[in-house]
């Protein structure tokens, strides 16, 4: 996928690693309470504002300490330029944040719903503490935290998705940070706040929510790159396709010698992951992604 060049005054990025952090606290959009951007959310998205009025409980509320990057030799933080060029992944990972910045905030602003950026922080072989998610090591993957807003990105699980999908590609690691992308599109509009209410009130059916959450955030991811369809090469979705399809629950389930377990699913079989990612692509509307929600 041929992006452009990063800009590191359009994105927020740091490194757990080494240090940075110095463009965490710009925050993009119009600043607004997270209740008014839901409300504005249920009317745009297609979100029941019956179940966003009232929700006063959320994985938002977890409060903490902002993380802290750790710091060069000499005790310099790194720059944000400098973290960006600290390698191809990180260049990589930049201008894929630009670009995703640039296409969301412009759907935002077609329908009159304020944007706020994330925050991107990349890490490499340890452990990261968030802003309010807990810490994590290496082995959790790339997450989203939707209490600080930000994307956690061990720049090492790329060369572990190398592997699994067979595809050194651009377009499977652009796919990741797209997808952990799709989760703050459901923090900000107020989504994801719904689901966790409605997992609490029904547990029976969490673990189906769950499943509709990550697919909805792999068609996101899919709706993110027919936004750019002009900037595809050859080869991406199939690319895509393929990383979607290793990572699925049933495919993780065999290669590590387990029975397949549908109950024990949180992000969807190989097939489903796929189609959603081809759905997003495919998309005329930005309400296309709602269709996991549907029928009850």
């Amino acid at each position: 996928m041929r992006l452009g060049p990063f800009d590191t005054s359009r994105i927020n990025v740091r490194s757990s690693d080494g240090g940075g952090g110095s463009g965490m606290g710009r925050a993009g959009g119009v600043g607004c309470g997270t209740l008014v951007i839901a409300l504005i959310g249920a009317l745009v998205f297609g979100l029941d504002p019956s179940q966003t009025i009232g929700l006063v409980q959320s994985v938002q509320e977890q409060t903490g300490a902002p993380a802290q990057g750790s710091r060069a030799g000499g005790g310099r933080e790194l720059s944000e330029q400098e973290i960006c060029t600290s390698s191809e992944y990180a260049t990589e990972a930049c201008s894929a944040l630009t670009n995703l910045n640039d296409t969301w905030e412009a759907s935002f602003r077609r329908v009159g719903l304020p944007f706020e950026q994330p925050g991107l922080d990349l890490f490499r072989n340890g452990r990261v503490d968030t802003g309010g998610c807990g810490s994590a090591t290496s082995a959790v993957g790339p997450f989203y935290c939707p209490a600080d807003k930000v994307i956690y990105i061990d720049t090492s699980f790329y060369d572990q998705l190398a592997q699994m999908s067979g595809t050194g590609g651009d377009f499977a690691r652009y796919y990741v940070i797209a997808h952990e992308y799709g989760h703050h599109i459901q923090s900000i509009t107020g989504l994801s706040d719904q689901v966790r209410t409605a997992q609490r009130s029904n547990p029976a059916a969490a673990n189906r929510l769950q499943v509709a959450m990550e697919l909805q955030a792999d068609c996101y991811a899919g709706m993110w790159a027919g936004k750019n369809r002009q900037l595809i090469d050859a080869g991406d979705l199939e690319e895509g396709l393929k990383a979607a399809s290793a990572i699925g629950d049933d495919t993780l389930q065999r290669n590590a010698g387990q029975s397949v377990n549908p109950e024990s699913f949180t992000h969807g079989t190989s097939r489903q992951r796929m189609a959603a990612l081809r759905l997003g692509l495919e998309a005329t509307d930005d309400r296309a992604c709602n269709v996991f929600f549907e029928g009850g």
